[in-house]
């Protein structure tokens, strides 16, 4: 029997031609599959692109190792102590009182300010960790608060911190306890950072100032100092040098009146010299001797 020309084929179709019908579902699932495209495109473009908006909003990064030779470079003054609360921690800054100041070098740092001087050990053990050894101190007796201000600080460091750093200049360091006290601290370059490596002098410091000149003030007066010389030993050497005006200043020296000294001083080359300026820079490295002179 003949078979018709559409025989075979589903009745009300065209073999070869789609019905409006098929039509519309195929156009339907051609904007399903659009549509997950565009959602897994936002998809992948929020992931590419989340770790590009986070620079540290405050500007702080987590200290790593080879960030002492930053450490090294400042002396870092202490600009504030706050609390978890955000509050003042008095007992470390009593009003009136010198800033505490940490000098690193090496592995070691010096801490001065309160009323003795600390000096010990420090590590980064970690990304964004700071440690601090058993410190040793000088003996000197104080007023209560200095006195209280060194107990203080001991107690903050007593545990590993969390630090961290700023690049801008000055920079800044901020050491976290765990329980977040914070201690931020402003940098210094030091004098070997700004003018290289200096040479050891001794300097015997005489108990009154007297009178010198000075092209801009009247009536000055000035240190008066003597070279003076030790042997490895630590022992005198020689005889002193003639005693002589000293104008300037000593960093990290408070002359205090009735009081003769003999400092150990870091000399530093000025480069260039500034109008009505010492061509050195003295920098106080330790007091040697120390002795009250009566009238």
């Amino acid at each position: 029997m003949a078979r018709s020309p559409g025989a075979g084929a589903p009745r009300g179709r065209t073999p070869g031609v789609a019905t409006a019908h098929s039509t519309g579902r195929l156009r339907n699932a051609t904007r399903r599959v659009a549509s997950i495209a565009i959602v897994a495109a936002l998809g992948v473009a929020a992931c590419t692109t989340a770790p590009v908006q986070t620079p540290a909003p405050d500007g702080w990064a987590p200290i790593a190792s080879g960030a002492e030779r930053t450490l090294e470079r400042y002396r870092w003054r202490l600009e504030s102590a706050t609390d978890t609360r955000g509050a003042r921690i008095g007992a470390v800054s009593p009003s009136g009182a010198r800033a505490f100041v940490f000098a690193f070098s090496g592995n070691q740092v010096v801490i001065d300010g309160g009323c003795n001087s600390m000096r010990g050990g420090f590590l980064i053990p970690s990304v964004g960790k700071l440690a601090f050894g058993r410190m040793a101190a000088t003996m000197r007796a104080c007023d209560g608060p200095l006195m209280h201000a060194d107990a203080a600080l001991g107690k903050l460091l007593a545990e590993p911190m969390g630090a961290a750093l700023t690049t801008a200049e000055p920079p800044r360091l901020r050491l976290a306890t765990p329980a977040n006290d914070q201690l931020v601290f402003v940098g210094e370059l030091t004098p070997e950072a700004r003018y290289g490596a200096p040479t050891i002098a001794f300097l015997e410091v005489a108990p009154r100032r007297v009178p010198c000149n000075h092209p801009l003030i009247r009536d000055a007066t000035c240190l008066q100092v003597r070279d003076r010389a030790f042997d490895a030993q630590g022992l005198p050497a020689g005889s002193p040098g003639p005693w002589r005006a000293f104008h300037g200043t000593i960093e990290g020296y408070t002359h205090q009146e009735g009081v003769r000294n003999v400092l150990r001083v870091k000399r530093f080359v000025r480069a260039p010299v500034p109008a009505d300026a010492s061509s050195y820079v003295y920098v106080l490295d330790l007091v040697v001797e120390s002795e009250t002179v009566k009238p």
